[in-house]
């Protein structure tokens, strides 16, 4: 979908390709193998190919004559992609690499014809000494020595092909290096932060569709002489999923429009922001519409139960949301920790003017500071129908910054073991992007007129409102000494239950006695 026409493809923008993703995603089987094949399988040679390597692999597989796969995942390797063991090797006369490895629930493992493989390399570094890098690598299945496993019996995505990749000797052209030899980690990290994206748009298409038939359902059974329609606790649940599928939209659309812009802007925090809200919501989504089906939703007989299965993966691949929530959190404090570094440089010189400013700045704080970013008002960018959740997101976003200001100054760079305190920025932020997307899409439609621009910025003051005091509780959390805060005792209870590999509470009926 995304390959140039130049190469047999559609060359679709990043926002075309969220929306066809919103149609695919109605079979998770189907939207996976396609992903499988276009988001990460040939993207490492669409983002850091060669004009040849392009010229050479894109038409057929811009055609469906090839199918592609990505290969990376290890046994030994799921999250920490750095300790692959997959080696290749190079011949004595420089013109082939010698692949060695095996690789582990590969989507298209079984069907595709072109892989794309990472595996560590040997590589002469500055100082002339020999080090371990990884390689990315164009590897056909015709090249010999490649072999697949049985199809995994999977919990959801049953569908797809996911199976276990052998290579035993396997010759690989120099010339099938993507990018550059010892890059290849970068190329991998590239591949999967920029198909992230689209799992906002694919969630959003699915939960949309649930809301459809769970409706259906709702408004027509009775219960107690009403309909299920008619009960607060069911409504409670069609507007949780409403305004999830909402938001998800607007992070996904959002996303997608400035990857598009032209440089190629590095959205990969964006996406992975995209990634986690979304695989959340839609594994939230789609448990409360099964409550609203009850037993009719746990039966094989109806589709609903599939949903169910199928999303749970979402929080799991490309990328665990844990992983993704550090990398949410480091990447984003990374330019807030330079500025505080400057800051603090300068004050140790003696500048005593920005000592006094930051000073006043905590005072104002402390009494209660009146922040304005010119979202709203005179000169205002927010149609006034959003005023309040505008004031709520500028006063989150200046005092999510003293927060992180204030973790800068008391973890310093023991910042990045300490990943409760990280889940929790990644989770302000995260909730400040959607506030930011809901925002700016519903004062885009009631400003150009859209039909139903009321419902938006409904479900946009929602959904700001529930977030903004989540946010004030998550950042009261992050205050040191807070009451709020109970890391050191649910470390504390983790090592005690991990120590016996146990639940280690004595059962209600035993006796002393």
């Amino acid at each position: 979908m995304q390959i140039p026409e130049e190469y047999g493809g559609l060359g679709l923008s990043n926002t075309m390709y969220a929306r066809l993703g919103e149609i695919t995603s109605l079979d998770a089987s189907i939207a996976v193998t396609l992903a499988a094949h276009q988001a990460i399988g040939l993207k490492g040679i669409l983002i850091a190919g060669t004009d040849e390597q392009k010229a050479k692999y894109l038409p057929r597989l811009a055609s469906g004559e090839h199918i592609a796969a990505f290969c990376l995942t290890e046994p030994g390797s799921g999250s920490d992609a750095a300790s692959i063991q997959t080696r290749a090797t190079l011949s004595e006369d420089g013109k082939h690499f010698l692949l060695n490895g095996s690789k582990v629930w590969i989507s298209n493992g079984g069907l595709a014809n072109i892989f794309t493989v990472f595996a560590r390399t040997e590589v002469v570094d500055k100082d002339g000494q020999l080090k371990d890098k990884i390689t990315a690598f164009i590897v056909e299945r015709d090249f010999g020595g490649v072999t697949h496993g049985k199809p995994e019996d999977k919990l959801g995505i049953r569908g797809s092909n996911t199976c276990e990749v052998h290579f035993e000797n396997t010759k690989v052209p120099i010339e099938n290096v993507i990018g550059e030899v010892g890059g290849g980690f970068k190329v991998a990290m590239n591949i999967l932060n920029s198909g992230r994206f689209s799992m906002g748009s694919a969630s959003a298409g699915m939960i949309k569709k649930l809301i459809e038939m769970t409706a259906e359902y709702a408004c027509t059974r009775k219960q107690f002489n009403k309909k299920l329609s008619e009960f607060g606790l069911i409504q409670e649940k069609f507007c949780f999923m409403a305004v999830k599928a909402y938001v998800m939209e607007s992070m996904a659309y959002l996303t997608a429009g400035m990857m598009d812009r032209p440089g190629f802007p590095d959205c990969s925090v964006e996406a992975a922001m995209v990634k986690v809200f979304s695989s959340e919501g839609s594994w939230a989504c789609v448990s409360e519409a099964l409550q609203i089906l009850g037993g009719l939703g746990y039966m094989k007989d109806y589709p609903y139960e599939r949903y169910l299965r199928d999303s749970r993966i979402l929080l799991i691949f490309e990328g665990t949301n844990e992983i993704l929530r550090l990398y949410i959190a480091l990447t984003g404090m990374q330019y807030a920790g330079k500025i505080l570094t400057e800051k603090i440089k300068e004050i140790k010189k003696g500048n005593v003017g920005l000592a006094l400013g930051e000073f006043l700045s905590k005072l104002r704080d402390m009494m209660g500071r009146e922040v304005d970013y010119g979202l709203v008002g005179d000169r205002g960018v927010v149609h006034p129908s959003l005023q309040e959740s505008s004031q709520k997101l500028e006063e989150n976003i200046y005092y999510f910054g003293t927060t992180v200001r204030g973790l800068l100054s008391r973890f310093g760079k023991t910042i990045v073991d300490e990943q409760l305190v990280l889940k929790r920025v990644a989770d302000v932020v995260t909730n400040l992007y959607a506030m930011t997307a809901a925002i700016s899409r519903a004062s885009r439609s009631i400003s150009i007129g859209l039909r139903n621009h009321d419902h938006e910025v409904l479900l946009t003051n929602i959904f700001c409102t529930e977030a903004y005091f989540k946010n004030n509780y998550t950042m009261a959390q992050l205050e040191k000494y807070a009451d709020e805060n109970l890391d050191d005792c649910i470390k504390k209870a983790a090592k005690q239950i991990l120590e016996k590999r146990a639940y280690i509470c004595s059962h209600p009926l035993d006796r002393t006695f």
